[in-house]
Order: C-alpha cells, then sequence, then structure tokens
C-alpha cells in the first residue's frame, strides 16, 4: 500500500504527499487538468506549445533549467488530449528550489514575443519531424478524424494542423493560460525523502498567495455510438503496406475498462500474445503486430496496427487477422490464459511502483480522475475481471460496425 497525506490550500490547490525515506531525493509533480480535448478545434496544439513554453522562463526567473541544475535537479514534462504534467527531482535538502521554480511560473509565466516565437518554432519543427516527414507519420491524424465525428479527441496532442501553432498570437497564448494554469485546475505532489508538515510549509508560502483562478468546468460534445464500419486509404512513400484497425471503448473511468486493458494483453502482449503467434510467427503475414488502448479519460479507442510482410495482400492480412478476433469473440479465453495476463499486469504495476517519480506521477493522475487512492485498488479491480466478462467485452467492442480501418499501401 503507498501512503499519502492529501490537504488543500484555500486557493483550492489540491496537495499530496507521499514520504519516502529510503531515496535521498524528492520529486514535484505538477499536473493541470487542462489537454488538447480542451482547445478551440481553429486554435490547436495549444496544451502542447505550453509544455515548452512553460520552460520559457518566468517573471523572476529568466531561466528555468539554470537554478535547477546548479541544485543537482532535473525536470521535463508531457501532454496528452487530457492532461498537462510537469515534474522534477531534486535532492530533498534542495526542495526548496523546486517549489519556487514551479511556483512562479504557475504565478507569472513570462509573456514575450521572442519566448513564444523560439518555442513555436520548437514545435512547428516537432510537427513537421514526427507527423509530415516521417514514414506513417500521419496516420494518426487520419484515424482520428475517421473515428471521431464530434469529441475532440478527433485531433492529436500536437494539433490538428500546423497553421494553428503558427498564427498564434501572444493574446491567445496568454488567454489559454489564465483559463487552465491556475491552483483551482492543478494537483501538486510532493514525494520523497520529505514530511507533510514541511510540505505544508512550503506550499503555503510558495503556492498560498497565487489566486485560485476560476475553475475550469469543461462541456465537451459525447461521441455518438458508431452506427456503420468507415474505411479510408492512404498511398504514401513508405516501405511496406500498412493495416491499422480501431474500435471504440469505455472510458478510463468504466469499470469495463480493465476487461479492455487485459484483452489488449492477450491480444499483442509480447511474443507468447495471440496476435504475435498467428499472425507474425506461423501465417507470417505481419512482421510485426501490436494491439493497444488509448487509456483516455472519456471513451478512448482501442486499436489493432501492424506492418505486412512484403508481397502479402492487405485482404489476407485483414482476413486472418479478424478470424483471429472471431476466435476471441466465440471461444473467448480460459482461465490460465487470463491468470497469466493479470501476473503480468500485476508485475508491471509493482515495477512502475519502485520508482518515486512514477508513485508521485500515478498519484496526481489518479486524483485528476477522482481519487488519488486508485493507486492502491487498481490491482483489484484487474484481479476481478472473469473469463465472461472478457468474453462479453469482446463482443461488443469488436463489432463491425464499431470499426475504423485505415489501408496504408505503399508506393513502392
Amino acid at each position: 500500500m503507498i501512503q499519502f497525506e492529501k490537504f488543500k490550500l484555500k486557493n483550492n490547490l489540491t496537495v499530496i504527499v507521499h514520504q519516502d525515506k529510503s531515496t535521498p531525493m524528492a520529486c514535484i509533480n505538477i499536473i493541470y487538468d487542462v489537454g488538447a480535448r480542451d482547445e478551440d478545434e481553429n486554435k490547436t496544439g495549444f496544451a502542447h506549445l505550453f509544455e515548452h513554453l512553460m520552460f520559457g522562463g518566468s517573471v523572476n526567473i529568466p531561466n528555468y533549467d539554470e537554478p535547477l541544475q546548479l541544485v543537482g535537479g532535473e525536470n521535463n514534462a508531457f501532454t496528452t488530449n487530457d492532461i498537462t504534467n510537469y515534474y522534477c527531482t531534486v535532492p530533498a535538502e534542495n526542495l526548496e528550489t523546486a517549489f519556487w521554480l514551479e511556483s512562479d511560473r504557475m504565478l507569472s509565466l513570462a509573456f514575450d514575443a521572442k519566448s513564444l516565437e523560439v518555442q513555436r518554432k520548437v514545435v512547428c519543427e516537432e510537427f513537421k519531424e514526427h507527423y509530415i516527414n516521417k514514414p506513417y507519420g500521419d496516420v494518426w491524424h487520419k484515424m482520428r478524424e475517421l473515428a471521431y465525428s464530434k469529441h475532440p479527441y478527433r485531433w492529436m496532442t500536437i494539433g490538428k494542423e500546423l497553421k494553428h501553432v503558427e498564427d498564434a498570437t501572444l493574446q491567445d497564448v496568454k488567454d489559454f493560460f489564465y483559463k487552465h494554469y491556475t491552483p483551482v485546475n492543478a494537483v501538486l505532489v510532493v514525494a520523497g525523502n520529505v514530511t507533510a508538515d514541511a510540505v505544508k510549509v512550503l506550499a503555503e508560502k510558495w503556492f498560498g498567495p497565487i489566486p485560485s483562478g476560476t475553475k475550469y468546468n469543461r462541456n465537451l460534445p459525447i461521441e455518438p455510438p458508431q452506427k456503420v464500419p468507415r474505411t479510408t486509404e492512404i498511398k504514401a512513400n513508405v516501405p511496406i503496406d500498412a493495416l491499422y484497425k480501431c474500435w471504440h471503448i469505455c472510458s478510463r473511468l468504466d469499470d469495463r475498462y480493465y476487461v479492455t486493458d487485459l484483452i489488449t494483453e492477450i491480444l499483442s502482449g509480447g511474443g507468447s500474445s495471440r496476435l504475435f503467434q498467428a499472425l507474425v510467427k506461423e501465417k507470417q503475414l505481419f512482421s510485426n503486430i501490436e494491439c493497444s488502448h488509448s487509456g483516455s479519460t472519456d471513451a478512448g479507442l482501442l486499436s489493432i496496427e501492424g506492418k505486412l510482410v512484403k508481397g502479402v495482400q492487405m485482404k489476407d492480412a485483414e482476413a486472418a487477422l479478424m478470424e483471429e478476433i472471431y476466435i476471441l469473440q466465440q471461444k473467448g479465453i480460459t482461465e490460465k490464459e487470463l491468470q497469466k495476463v493479470k501476473n503480468k499486469t500485476e508485475s508491471m504495476l509493482a515495477f512502475e511502483d519502485m520508482s518515486v517519480m512514477s508513485r508521485a506521477t500515478n498519484l496526481a493522475m489518479y486524483e485528476l480522475l477522482g481519487d488519488a487512492e486508485l493507486i492502491n485498488t487498481e490491482l483489484e479491480k484487474y484481479q476481478a475481471v472473469t473469463t465472461e466478462e472478457l468474453l462479453n467485452e469482446s463482443k461488443i467492442i469488436f463489432n463491425e460496425n464499431n470499426c475504423n480501418t485505415l489501408y496504408y499501401y505503399s508506393n513502392n
């Protein structure tokens, strides 16, 4: 069990403290309840742009990285469609430096044309490198547009179009910041060789004076149930043909999520998984094949993607894949196979929790989902999944009318 204490400041900042005396380090993790789904569809990519802008300096601290490095610290951040997460690690005795840095950029991020221009160029180059010039880089842009008709998951975290970031004004950026990057919209987790009392003092000192801000209450359009299969084709200068299929699944907060997660493990969780054994090893139709899910807060996607062996016809590869899905839907799985993936999941959760930073990140994410205590109860939810539930869920997910398919053909 991972022990932690939780309290709120008067400005509504949620603070969680997890003590671990076995490490000389301390981690600060700040998660903001804002992601790409919260953007205007005509101004996308802003949450990711802020991941970069937040390191551009604040009013009182021109260079964020320098003071942190001087006290032996390191930092990073990531953005998803649901959240934006910033984290840093320092020797525990230098924890106040991290509080000073994090609180100052929450209170008074430096907004100037030069900083925006620098970070805009970085983001635009990232967009070009990974999504325009990279082979298969446009797959998930196309697939999201195919799978979603209403929900803002229809664009990626990097943004819907490069032009949106290119055209972002300083006022656009300021408006986005003051709407989302406030104490009432954040969770602060401090983990490592710290005490709750010391963290309370530091939190009050550095974050207490920051105005609460107005709680952002999202009212996102709900994606309607998909009633017909959708397909699209792409032809491009890529090495080999590839097949991508995805199906709508339940939200992260639904108990069926744990069933869905285990389905992905059964289908492609390593070399002994069903898809690898049947389609890569035995029939040799795919050079590699993977099954995963988005894990998004709102209803997401389960996807299967595979690169075909040279010379294999797309229709043959797809038919063989769907045959494996059909077998799962008709015969289900044995208790032994289910227990195997449960054991693997338990090991993954245990290894993840060995890192103090991972514990800090997970506590922040679970709190944003509704309850940090989920960090201690999720394994029970996985262990409670039955073969019958898995069979029923596979029939719900892999419905023909719930399927989106992208055929990616090589020009070679």
